[in-house]
């Protein structure tokens, strides 16, 4: 019996001690998502065995086309809903996009097989579907453990709290600003206040402040942070700029691999803030600000397309493997 077990659960337990044994040595890593992802698909699949129940797999599988179809429906409901709140622009209609892409994937091989279409459109389409289904099976493991690594203990004791840029509203902080720096504020107070905020972000060109400068007087104004609790970086534009200019000021006030911070950022960008503070060898947590929940899905679809930017080489590793078989197919025709 328990050989019978460990033969079915074998594939859960080796996902399992690659997540444990991974996540304990970082847990800033996006390969944590995949193999949290996959036991979890395997230990699903055992516990049918075991329990006899292959109904739990056909309902599983069942769910793939309905689910789909459901999440389809709702991408395009929220697009819609973003650009009458937001406005219309690229990334406002990035759910529908993604919709779209879906319905590509879904329906492409068997569109073009049904119209007999040439060898090499055939051969296209299966591309599609090829590529697709790895960025569903990213995108849902990218989704699952971000949602776990931001509600992950994190530590009492920072020495330092960054605070990212998130736009001005005229001399103000945006509300996803304000969101973010109402949550510093949260872990200052709860550490008893110990730690310095450096508020990080430059200034764009129709601002009139930089973003840092606007961050400090908010944290003064509303919060009664002391001045000299608050440093600013005012150089920063993107992620891993904030990330890099932070450290620089940190390593000189403190020494490089002597401190502990946390980076606050909105939670849908909790996890690719930290392992982008893992790249360049920042110690610090992720501790994320709540958004609004409309927009949470067209957040989190550019986070997902900035992360595996990051991680393309997958995507070249599955062409190759498409291309070298659709190659020698389609030349000895």
């Amino acid at each position: 019996m328990f050989l019978e077990l460990l033969l079915i659960y074998s594939p859960a337990l080796l996902f399992g001690f690659l997540f444990f044994r991974n996540y304990r040595k970082e847990p800033r890593q996006f390969r944590n998502a995949l193999y949290l992802l996959m036991l979890c698909l395997f230990l699903f699949y055992g516990l049918s065995i075991q329990f006899q129940m292959p109904w739990l797999v056909i309902v599983g599988l069942a769910f793939i086309p309905f689910g789909t179809a459901a999440l389809v429906v709702f991408l395009l409901a929220n697009t819609f809903v973003v650009v009458r709140r937001e406005g219309f622009s690229l990334s406002h209609i990035l759910p529908a996009l993604f919709a779209l892409f879906i319905v590509a994937v879904c329906v492409a091989l068997p569109l073009f097989v049904m119209l007999q279409a040439p060898p090499f459109v055939l051969a296209l389409s299966g591309l599609v579907v090829l590529e697709g289904s790895y960025v569903a099976f990213t995108f849902l493991a990218l989704l699952l453990y971000s949602w776990l690594y931001r509600r992950l203990p994190k530590r009492s004791d920072y020495d330092y709290l960054v605070v990212h840029g998130a736009g001005l509203s005229g001399m103000q902080p945006t509300p996803l600003l304000t969101g973010r720096l109402d949550k510093g504020v949260e872990v200052w107070e709860a550490i008893g206040r110990r730690a310095l905020i450096i508020v990080s972000g430059g200034r764009g060109a129709d601002e009139q402040v930089s973003e840092a400068a606007a961050m400090r007087t908010y944290l003064i104004e509303k919060y009664g942070v002391p001045a000299n609790a608050i440093i600013e970086e005012d150089r920063s534009a993107t992620t891993m700029e904030n990330l890099r200019n932070s450290k620089a000021l940190m390593d000189v006030r403190s020494g490089a691999g002597t401190y502990r911070a946390a980076v606050v950022t909105s939670d849908y960008h909790v996890f690719r803030t930290a392992e982008y503070a893992h790249k360049i060898g920042l110690a610090a947590d992720g501790v994320g600000s709540k958004t609004a929940r409309y927009f949470w899905p067209t957040a989190f679809i550019r986070e997902y397309i900035a992360v595996s930017s990051e991680h393309r080489w997958p995507f070249v590793v599955l062409f190759a493997l498409w291309l070298v078989p659709t190659a020698l197919i389609l030349f000895a025709r």
